[in-house]
C-alpha cells in the first residue's frame, strides 16, 4: 500500500518507539522525535534515530525546544504546536491534509506497550489521558476525572448502568470539545459514570466523526465531518 507523504513532524514517545507517519495525498517527510529517558532537568530526545541527546528546559534540538521536564515526561515545542512526550505511551501525529479546501484532519496513532491507543489531550480545554475504545458507543468519563476538569454534568439526564457489581446511576452529557493532538471535534456525546478509571474512554461519538484505519499497531483517523 502506498502511503503518502506530508511534510509533518512525526512524535513519537516511548524508549524504544520509532516510526514514521504517512498523511495526505503524496509522500511523507516525517521526523521521529523520540523520548529515551530523563536525566534530571534535561529531557533525552532521539531525532531521526539518532543517539540520544540531552536537551535542558529553554533549549532547542533541530527545531524541537523543550517546555518542562517531569519524572516521566517532557513537554516540548514542535513547529508552533505544544506536545507531551511520556515514557510508555503510543506515538501520536496529527496533519492538515495538504490542497484540502475543506481543512479537514488527520490523526495517526500507535499502540503502546501494552497494546491500547492512549494519548493525552484536552475536554474542554482541561487536559486528560485518552485510551481509544470502539466497544464503547460514547466517549466514558469517570466521575472523579469529570469533578477534576470541572464537567457540569449532573446538569444532564440521570441513567442506569450496568457493571459487574449491579446498576449504578450514571449521567449522560454532551462535551464542549476533544481535543486529540491539534484537532478539535465539537458537541460530543459523553457518559459519566462512578467508576474509579483514571482514563477516558475515546469511544464511537468521538471516533464516527473519522474514518479509522488500522495496520498492525498504527491507527489513523481521518477526519469527516
Amino acid at each position: 500500500m502506498l502511503r503518502p507523504l506530508s511534510h509533518a513532524r512525526s512524535v513519537v514517545f516511548g524508549a524504544l518507539g520509532l516510526w514514521s507517519a504517512g498523511a495526505c495525498m503524496t509522500v511523507c517527510l516525517a521526523q521521529t522525535i523520540v523520548l529515551s529517558g530523563v536525566l534530571g532537568q534535561k529531557a533525552l530526545l532521539s531525532v531521526a534515530g539518532a543517539a540520544p541527546r540531552g536537551v535542558a528546559v529553554g533549549q532547542e534540538l533541530q527545531g524541537i525546544k523543550v517546555l518542562a521536564v517531569r519524572a516521566n515526561a517532557a513537554d516540548i515545542e514542535v513547529d508552533g504546536q505544544r506536545q507531551t512526550l511520556r515514557l510508555g505511551d503510543g506515538p501520536i501525529s496529527t496533519t492538515a491534509p495538504q490542497g484540502d479546501a475543506s481543512g479537514r484532519h488527520r490523526i495517526v496513532m500507535h499502540a503502546s506497550s501494552n497494546g491500547h491507543f492512549r494519548s493525552p489531550g484536552q475536554i474542554n480545554g482541561r487536559a486528560v489521558d485518552f485510551i481509544v475504545d470502539t466497544g464503547a458507543s460514547v466517549v466514558s468519563i469517570s466521575q472523579s476525572v469529570a469533578d477534576s476538569i470541572g464537567l457540569a454534568y449532573q446538569e444532564g439526564a440521570r441513567t442506569l448502568l450496568n457493571t459487574a457489581n449491579g446498576q449504578v446511576v450514571g449521567w449522560q452529557t454532551r462535551l464542549n470539545s476533544v481535543r486529540l493532538g491539534n484537532v478539535d471535534i465539537y458537541n460530543v456525546e459523553a457518559l459519566v459514570s462512578p467508576s474509579s478509571m483514571p482514563f477516558v474512554l475515546l469511544g464511537n461519538s468521538y471516533l464516527t466523526r473519522f474514518q479509522m484505519m488500522r495496520t498492525n499497531d498504527e491507527l489513523v483517523l481521518e477526519q469527516r465531518y
